[in-house]
């Protein structure tokens, strides 16, 4: 068998030529590239044969003449080729530059090229102009969609912040925060409203804390489901009727089950999670119902737990439920916290996991000072959820006063 030397060493110089040329076409092919040369004394000019294909021009029609160029380029280009040409007559160093074709008869298809020129020489004189021509019409297309897609991108990201401006203003509109803590009788109070690090994924979290008519304090926190306006504007009209429905003074297991009608009957495809409380000031003992919530939980003498869920079903999802009532007295020097599950739950995470972090951190919230430990307590739990916004009520009840039932 001859290897590869031994043929090329029997097929002789003029096969290695014929090797390089085709070598050389490959070349300009690959690059789609390719070379000219016009000289001015003959007015000859010659094209290799990659030229002919990014003009789009037959072979047989011959290479275009130096002085027609402008012809073939686009009208808002001929500067730049003219500029080109003065530049690359007038000196011995290589110029650039790049402008847009008409390839192809009549208007013909849009190309950019870009065209390096230099000097042809000849007895140390120049003669004319040598030239590599390249079709660079995929790469600015690339760019330009690059570009496109860069500003696409930046009027959304200026969509999106304005909507979830817009949606922030209009919750602080339906539920404002409190310019400090709300102030209610023989409490502390703190809460926390924690919105979506998703502009698309502010929801329908509330709260409410007030006193009611017969002297009770109305504790309540819910959820509901969805997200964007829809979701804010059906947390409105819930909230709204809550506390119209406090006015009757009827326990908080009736005002859910009043709510569940409500959602079940005027609101489509939608559920809610809530929990109602009456905390009474002068016995501490809270009275409250749940629905599909998690439970509160209770801080005292430094350990954290859950208090025991009563029976309750989410608002929506049946009609005619009952709700279970349970009370839990209150002790001088706990903290009871009640959450929407956006704070604990994670898409990275199981949520028994983020309720271990809370019942943790939660050890270290002082009914004294309410406001950092609720800070400390979003911070020990790994911040904002991306995915959820969440809703975070903190009663504290004093170590000092008197109480009816004391021993």
């Amino acid at each position: 068998m001859v290897d590869v030397i031994g043929a090329a060493e029997l097929l002789g110089p003029e096969s290695d030529e014929e090797m390089l040329a085709v070598r050389l076409a490959h070349a300009q092919r690959l690059g789609n590239m390719g070379w000219a040369e016009w000289h001015h004394h003959t007015g000859e000019t010659v094209w290799s044969d990659q030229v002919y294909t990014i003009f789009g021009r037959d072979p047989a029609a011959g290479p275009i003449p130096l002085p027609e160029l402008a012809g073939h380029v686009d009208p808002s280009d001929v500067g730049a080729l003219d500029r080109l040409l003065r530049t690359a007559t007038r000196g011995l160093e290589p110029v650039q530059a790049e402008f847009r074709i008409r390839r192809g008869v009549g208007a013909g298809e849009l190309r950019d090229l870009r065209v390096v020129l230099a000097p042809l020489m000849a007895s140390g004189d120049p003669v004319g102009l040598h030239g590599v021509i390249q079709d660079i019409t995929g790469r600015r297309r690339a760019e330009r969609m690059v570009c496109e897609s860069r500003r696409q991108l930046l009027e959304a990201r200026e969509q999106a912040a304005e909507e979830r401006h817009v949606m922030l203003a209009l919750r602080e509109a339906i539920l404002p925060e409190p310019a400090g803590r709300p102030v209610l009788p023989h409490t502390t109070i703190a809460v926390r409203y924690v919105p979506a690090e998703k502009t698309a994924n502010l929801g329908g979290d509330w709260f409410e804390a007030a006193p009611s008519p017969d002297g009770r304090l109305l504790l309540a926190i819910g959820d509901v489901s969805g997200h964007g306006l829809p979701a804010i504007a059906h947390m409105a009209q819930l909230r709204h009727a809550l506390v119209g429905l406090t006015m009757t003074g009827r326990p908080a297991n009736q005002l859910l089950a009043w709510l569940n009608e409500l959602v079940a009957h005027q609101f489509k495809d939608v559920t809610a999670t809530a929990i109602i409380g009456h905390l009474d000031p002068e016995t501490r003992v809270l009275a409250w119902s749940q629905a599909g919530n998690l439970a509160p939980i209770l801080v005292r003498d430094g350990v954290a737990t859950q208090l025991a869920q009563p029976r309750g079903v989410l608002l929506g999802a049946a009609a005619g439920r009952p709700y279970e009532l349970a009370t839990t007295r209150l002790l001088p020097g706990d903290v009871l916290l009640m959450f929407t599950d956006g704070l604990v739950e994670r898409r990275t995470r199981d949520i028994d996991a983020g309720l271990d972090l809370a019942l943790a951190a939660a050890r270290d919230v002082p009914g004294p000072d309410l406001d950092a430990g609720l800070d400390r307590l979003l911070a020990g739990i790994g911040g904002p959820n991306p995915e959820d916004d969440a809703c975070l009520l903190a009663v504290a009840i004093p170590t000092q006063g008197p109480v009816q039932g004391d021993a």
